[in-house]
């Protein structure tokens, strides 16, 4: 990503207390911890989107979830970019991935949409598939559950912890691709599994920026 511009980060989900915390808003909930601990507040609406404006770390940043379900989330977010006139290649997109293990996390630079209905339509309405993502793993269903009631399920409570330590990395995640660039996150995040190295591969992250040093956005 580009240093000294604007950039775009979505979190995907679906809209409304009936989705809250399933697994398919985990886009959502890493979008909400950032706005959290960044104290962006979601305060603004365009096109079908909730959006804030604020600094993460000294990078400044469009924080945005769209208000339309997810498999109509792009023509939202692409009004939203040309308003601001964020290319698709200053945008970072977090969602849900149920081909990647639960307790995993991954950068992925640019691709296709790999069966993921918010991703597609977003590659659709950008044209092109040349954005950035960081996939939450949530595995794949149990034998005889379908996959939209696994998706639209929530996570079980003994998950609780290991869920929080996800959304938790995953926040850092994107603080080190907007301070640190797309490949120094891909190399410290993509082999991690939070089940067991949560501590160590935390400490991977290294964010100049957030002691006070600037922030280059390399």
């Amino acid at each position: 990503m580009p240093a000294n511009r604007l950039r775009l980060v979505v979190g995907l989900g679906n809209p409304g207390k009936k989705y809250e915390n399933t697994r398919h808003n985990a886009g959502f909930m890493v979008a909400d911890k950032i706005a959290q601990d960044f104290n962006i507040s979601f305060d603004k609406t365009r096109s079908d989107t909730v959006f804030g404006r604020g600094l993460i770390q000294n990078s400044d940043v469009l924080l945005a979830k769209p208000m339309a379900f997810m498999n109509r989330s792009g023509p939202p977010l692409q009004k939203l970019a040309h308003y601001f006139r964020i290319p698709g290649e200053d945008m970072l997109v977090i969602h849900d991935d149920i081909d990647l293990a639960f307790g995993r996390l991954k950068i992925k630079e640019k691709g296709g949409h790999g069966g993921h209905n918010g991703i597609r339509s977003i590659m659709d309405a950008f044209g092109g598939g040349d954005f950035v993502r960081l996939r939450i793993g949530v595995g794949r269903s149990e034998a005889g559950e379908n996959v939209t009631d696994h998706v639209l399920g929530r996570f079980s409570d003994d998950k609780a912890e290991i869920v929080a330590r996800v959304i938790a990395v995953a926040r850092d995640a994107v603080v080190t691709v907007l301070c640190e660039g797309t490949k120094f996150g891909m190399n410290a995040l993509n082999t991690a599994d939070l089940h067991t190295g949560w501590d160590r591969r935390r400490d991977l992250f290294h964010y100049t920026c957030r002691y006070g040093q600037e922030c280059p956005g390399r």
